[in-house]
C-alpha cells in the first residue's frame, strides 16, 4: 500500500525530509546538470527534488499514482502535477527527455509494469534516473519515514530489473548517510561527506541512472516454393532432329 501524498508532504517538511531534499536533488544536479530545454517527468513523489530543474527545463510534468493521491504542484505557479495510473502514464510515446522516479518502485504493485511504461513515454536518447531505498542502510528499516516501506533494491536488483524493462543502467551512485533520527538531521551534510568515504555501502539510497534500449526491427525475407506446372504433352518441334547416343567403347 502507497503511503499517501499528506504523509509524503509532511515528511519532507520535516527537518529528516529536508535533509534528504538536498542530498538528493545535489545527486541529480550533479547527473544531469541543469536540464536546460528538456523535457523532464517526475514520476511517483518527485516534486521536492525538481525545483532545482524547473526554471531552465523547457517543460516539467509531475505524475502521482493514484493509491498515493496528487497534490498541487508548485503552489506559486500553474498546477503542473497529474493524478494517473503508473501502469498507464497518460503521456504519448517517446515525449521526455529526463524522468526521475522517487517513491515510484518501492511499493507499486508491479514494479516491471511501472518501468515499461518509463520506457514508453522516455525518448530514444532520454535518461531515467530510479531513487530507492537501499536493502542494506538504514533507511530501508525506518519506518517513520517514506523510505521504510514497500521493497528496498539493491543495486545489482535494481539493475536486473531495469534490464528486464529494456532500460540499460548506465551510472549509479549512493546519497542520504545521516541516520534516520530527527535530532541528526542537522549534521546530514557531514555525515554526506564522510560516508561516502568511509561507510559507502551504509547509504539510505541507492540512485540508478539509466537509459532507453532500442532496437532495429529488420524484415526477414523467406523464400516460398511454387510448384511448377508441367503440361501433360510436351509436343517435339518437327524440325528437330532426332538424337541418337554413340556406343560405349567395350572394354
Amino acid at each position: 500500500m502507497r503511503r499517501d501524498v499528506l504523509e509524503l508532504r509532511q515528511f519532507y517538511a520535516s527537518p529528516l525530509g529536508r535533509a534528504a531534499r538536498e542530498m538528493v536533488s545535489r545527486k541529480v544536479i550533479e547527473t544531469w546538470d541543469d536540464a536546460r530545454e528538456l523535457d523532464v517527468l517526475g514520476l511517483g513523489y518527485a516534486t521536492p527534488f525538481l525545483g532545482s530543474i524547473r526554471p531552465s527545463a523547457r517543460r516539467v510534468v509531475a505524475a502521482m499514482p493514484a493509491q498515493q493521491g496528487v497534490e498541487l504542484w508548485p503552489a506559486e505557479a500553474r498546477n503542473l502535477a497529474c493524478l494517473s495510473e503508473e501502469d498507464a502514464l497518460p503521456f504519448q510515446n517517446a515525449f521526455f527527455d529526463r524522468i526521475l522516479a522517487v517513491h515510484a518502485l518501492e511499493e507499486s504493485r508491479d514494479p516491471l509494469a511501472l518501468l515499461r511504461e518509463v520506457w514508453r513515454v522516455l525518448a530514444p536518447t532520454g535518461r531515467v534516473v530510479v531513487v530507492t531505498a537501499a536493502r542494506n542502510g538504514l533507511w530501508a528499516n525506518a519506518e517513520k519515514t517514506p523510505f521504510g516501506h514497500g521493497r528496498p533494491y539493491t543495486r545489482s536488483q535494481l539493475a536486473d530489473l531495469l534490464r528486464e524493462a529494456e532500460l540499460e543502467p548506465t551510472g549509479w551512485t549512493r546519497a542520504l548517510y545521516v541516520p534516520p533520527v530527527p535530532w541528526m538531521a542537522g549534521w546530514a551534510e557531514g555525515f554526506e561527506q564522510a560516508g561516502s568515504r568511509l561507510w559507502p555501502g551504509f547509504a539510505g539510497l541507492v540512485l540508478t541512472e539509466a537509459v532507453k534500449e532500442t532496437f532495429a526491427v529488420k524484415a526477414k525475407t523467406a523464400r516460398v516454393r511454387a510448384p511448377a506446372v508441367r503440361p501433360g504433352l510436351s509436343p517435339v518441334p518437327a524440325n528437330r532432329a532426332p538424337v541418337s547416343r554413340a556406343p560405349e567403347p567395350s572394354a
